[in-house]
């Protein structure tokens, strides 16, 4: 993994990447929560989303928004961060010439960014949208939904309304061709305390079977590769722990009303000297 930086419209964007070692490999972009309730690229949440495609043979970006950590700009509510990940997303490909697919994923805020970017890229194949916001955001937009997807929400929620988030993916899973995944992790609060693990073999499993319906595993010989052996774990429901997604520091998400900015910065002291 190493840091990046980006060129975005307000300036430059600091994000992490994983370069797959398949010329070919897919490629998925992670978008992070709310800036302005804590969300960084190294909220656990997306962290979690990030090491799941990493572990099955993506390239993968996650970056900070403008303003959040070293990233240039000030927070837009919407339309300075779509920028941002559309500039993003440019990076990725253009890195990835080969990549025979691309994936969006995104936590709450990111998940609501990452559905209107969806609108505006034909060439993204399928999204991951983790507690979009229903309660707070419109989501009209997705008319028509231009491609498949999976919706994960807490049964917990206490940010979110678990209702309004399955009545969306109810919604779009109407449309004809289109088929919206949903999975309630039904003891899962909004950051998923406790529930990291379910959330990413949810994901990984649902990657693999998106992934295979549009191009059918070939039998292979001789040893296994990484993403192979991840793969496997996934969908014999192996016993992974958080310890998985704990090999590098990331930020408790403060998506509450009680948030302010020291709690960010007490949480991560060693973010600016990391770099």
């Amino acid at each position: 993994m190493v840091e990046v930086i980006i060129n975005g419209h307000a300036g430059r964007l600091e994000g992490r990447y994983h370069k797959a070692k398949r010329p070919d490999a897919p490629v998925a972009l992670i978008l992070h929560p709310h800036p302005q309730y804590g969300g960084t690229m190294n909220n656990k949440v997306a962290y979690a989303l990030f090491s799941c495609f990493k572990d099955l043979g993506f390239s993968v970006l996650r970056f900070n928004f403008r303003g959040v950590g070293r990233s240039q700009g000030t927070f837009e509510d919407g339309p300075g961060e779509l920028s941002d990940a559309t500039m993003a997303l440019d990076w990725l490909q253009a890195n990835n010439p080969d990549a025979r697919q691309c994936w969006i994923a995104g936590y709450s805020f990111g998940a609501w960014i990452g559905l209107q970017l969806l609108m505006r890229r034909p060439d993204i194949n399928n999204f991951v949208a983790v507690s979009p916001p229903a309660n707070e955001k419109d989501f009209s937009f997705l008319a028509p939904c231009p491609t498949s997807g999976l919706i994960i929400q807490g049964g917990q929620d206490d940010i979110g309304e678990p209702e309004l988030v399955s009545e969306l993916a109810m919604r779009l899973n109407t449309q004809r061709h289109i088929d919206v995944d949903f999975a309630m992790i039904e003891d899962g609060d909004h950051m998923y305390n406790g529930h990291l693990v379910d959330l990413y073999k949810i994901v990984g499993n649902y990657v693999i079977s998106a992934l295979s319906k549009k191009a059918p595993a070939k039998k292979r010989r001789g040893r296994r590769k990484k993403s192979e052996i991840a793969e496997q774990l996934l969908l014999e429901g192996g016993n992974p722990d958080d310890d998985m997604l704990d090999d590098e520091e990331y930020e408790d998400d403060y998506e509450d009303e009680d948030y302010d900015d020291d709690m960010l910065d007490d949480e991560d002291d060693s973010f600016d000297d990391e770099d």
